[in-house]
């Protein structure tokens, strides 16, 4: 039988994968019956972790194992995308927790679980390590694959002891980079180049080898440190690539999260779409994925500095129109595949109060857990060291009522060294909110500002550090973290975030660029001391819409044709920028949302004036005719549908069916 395509491909990925005996002789401990069942396998980007699990995964499969891959990259990270995506991969339809776990145990004899890229899902962690690996079966390994070491948390839980270990990933020995440069291919006097200047680093011996025909030897970094040694092989790899327009496409390219089609075409208008696509994917640090192509990481984020540094207006740009086309492909994007573009705006913002809530620089020092009925003690103790009998009363009056909304900070020995309590909108009764001062002013500022009726409102009552109360520092962030998981969780529902302090001063800077808004009304004083509110309100969108926005204000761009600035609460339009009444504001921030979308009028009295339609009311056909006049000769835009109610054309599309209310 002839042989195919993909065994000879499999065949050269076995010949150029050398060394590492010592890490895969460490996975293949957990196939042993008293083997570890968690391994956490790290190392730099580049170090070839993802290579060393799939040699792994073929190793095991060989010895009759079943193992279930997951790249994080391609999986929301949220619970139910990670168990969506684990009943697609085994073929089944549950989606709570126990039912997947008993279908990965049903699968027979052992099974690998594996998580790659798992830095992308920090925000899991602690769901994996209190609630899902502990539902898994005996016969049910899990490997986690990511540039970061186990938190704290892994070593100090109680029971996992033997149960998990860590595996660092570090370079290739001299001998085992020479054997990694023959297997490409690649001439001895070549290898003896190479070796010089790549410290061992698989990523960049490839780079090496794909520049090294082009590059003269006083060309290569030897004897530089790793990351400018990477830095500087990137930019010899550019210069080999064969053409401009290749370069041009891969330098472009390095500004998104994902490579798609139709960015490809916003990006760059004078090269064919799918001519594009082909040039990428044939590049040898291109990998194919489901919902686009992937740069490496390393490679990416040099080629992008590189950029930024030699051509700063050439690369606002590219982000700019990057960012037109991912706002405009979200805002028609389907439920399942909207936490992509989610991802692809967080990418698309640098500004590092924003990165660092979402994706901290540094190692985890604390974990958060929910709060467990005897963490109570050292609760009370925190609180009452912190705060006077009042706060402190109404405090611990949510812990008894309502101890599943606390959740505690645990540092690398388990020892509890802070809390925080967030409550949810529709699992309160309003009279919980009016017994407790300050939760009774966010009830008050929901009454004269409500939200949509399926809207979610998350109210973090209070965060407290043992050592530094409510003031930045780990514990608040580790907090704030935690938040950011129940923001992806609740999204699309969740509208808007209520949190008190003591001292605003201190995270005025950061709640300006995150976009809350201090309440000045509604300060509270307890004990003789002042708390103050603010919030953030997402907008219709919910958190997507958020980033989007947030990432709009630092690239300083908007949408093409954009009619509305949001923050100024204005018409902008070829004449000149015309106020709108808060309806106004609230009907055509809801249509603009929603862009191309039909939106009824029911949804409109829902959503803007937060009543239920009755059927005889038209106060939104009044406010749609005094919100066309003063659009003027982009009137059009707001179109009627038939039957249905309202909605907002794209620029250039008007149609000529949308005079009348």
């Amino acid at each position: 039988m002839p042989q195919r395509m993909s065994d000879i491909l499999a065949a050269r990925a076995h010949r150029t994968f050398v060394g590492r005996d010592t890490e895969l002789g460490a996975l293949e401990t957990m196939l042993m019956p008293k083997g570890p069942r968690v391994l956490h396998v790290h190392g730099i980007a580049g170090i070839g972790k993802s290579a060393l699990l799939a040699r792994f995964a073929t190793i095991a499969r060989a010895g009759g194992a079943t193992v279930i891959l997951l790249d994080c990259r391609h999986v929301e990270p949220t619970e139910q995308g990670v168990l969506g995506a684990l009943a697609e991969a085994i073929g089944d339809t549950g989606s709570r927790a126990g039912d997947i776990a008993d279908r990965l145990g049903e699968l027979g004899g052992a099974v690998v679980l594996a998580f790659d890229t798992f830095e992308v899902f920090r925000l899991l962690d602690t769901w994996l390590r209190q609630v899902f690996i502990p539902l898994l079966p005996e016969n049910v390994r899990v490997v986690l694959v990511g540039r970061q070491p186990p938190t704290s948390a892994w070593y100090a839980s109680p029971g996992w002891g033997w149960l998990m270990r860590a595996v660092p990933v570090s370079s290739l020995t001299d001998t085992e980079a020479e054997n990694f440069l023959q297997g490409l291919g690649l001439e001895q006097a070549d290898i003896s180049l190479i070796a010089r200047c790549t410290h061992g680093h698989p990523l960049a011996l490839k780079l090496a080898a794909a520049a090294v025909r082009e590059a003269s030897p006083e060309q290569w970094p030897t004897g530089a440190p790793l990351q400018r040694a990477l830095d500087e092989l990137t930019r010899i790899f550019l210069e080999d690539v064969g053409d401009e327009v290749t370069r041009r496409v891969l330098e472009g390219a390095a500004v998104v999260r994902r490579v798609t089609l139709s960015l490809l075409q916003a990006l760059f208008p004078d090269v064919p779409p799918q001519d594009a696509w082909e040039r990428l994917r044939r590049l040898p640090i291109v990998v194919g994925a489901s919902d686009g192509l992937l740069i490496h990481d390393a490679v990416r984020e040099a080629i992008a500095r590189s950029l930024h540094a030699s051509d700063p207006a050439r690369y606002l740009e590219y982000r700019r129109t990057a960012w037109r086309q991912l706002a405009t492909e979200a805002g028609v994007a389907g439920g399942g595949d909207l936490w992509r573009y989610t991802a692809d705006m967080l990418f698309m913002i640098e500004n590092p109060v924003v990165r660092e809530a979402f994706f901290p620089s540094g190692s985890p020092t604390f974990a958060v857990e929910p709060a467990q009925a005897d963490d109570g003690p050292a609760l009370e103790d925190i609180t009452h060291t912190w705060e006077g009998s009042e706060a402190a009363g109404a405090l611990m009056v949510w812990w008894r009522r309502l101890p599943q909304a606390f959740s505690s900070v645990r540092d690398g020995e388990g020892r509890m060294v802070g809390f925080y309590a967030k409550l949810r909108s529709d699992e309160l009764q309003p009279a919980w909110l009016l017994d407790d001062p300050i939760a009774g002013q966010w009830y008050s500022h929901l009454k004269q500002h409500p939200m949509p009726r399926d809207a979610i409102a998350l109210f973090c009552r209070r965060w407290l550090s043992i050592d530094d109360g409510d003031s930045p520092g780990d514990v608040q962030a580790a907090v704030w973290l935690d938040l950011k998981r129940a923001y992806m969780e609740l999204r699309p529902r969740l509208r808007r975030v209520y949190l008190t302090v003591r001292d605003m001063g201190a995270y005025a800077a950061v709640a300006r660029r995150l976009g809350f808004e201090v309440l000045e009304d509604h300060t509270v004083v307890l004990d003789g001391r002042r708390y103050h509110s603010a919030v953030l309100d997402f907008g219709p969108a919910s958190v997507d819409g958020w980033l989007a926005d947030l990432a709009a204000a630092e690239l300083g761009v908007r949408r093409a044709n954009e009619l509305l600035d949001p923050d100024a609460r204005e018409l902008v339009l070829e004449t000149g920028r015309v106020a709108l009444t808060p309806l106004e504001f609230g009907v055509m921030r809801y249509l603009n949302a929603r862009e191309g979308k039909a939106v009824s009028r029911s949804e409109l009295l829902r959503d803007v004036w937060g009543t239920r339609y009755e059927g005889g009311s038209n106060v939104v056909d009044a406010v749609v005719r005094t919100l066309r006049k003063k659009l003027g000769d982009q009137a059009a835009r707001v179109e009627t549908v038939s039957g249905v109610g309202y909605r907002l054309r794209p620029g250039g599309q008007t149609s000529a069916a949308s005079s009348g209310a």
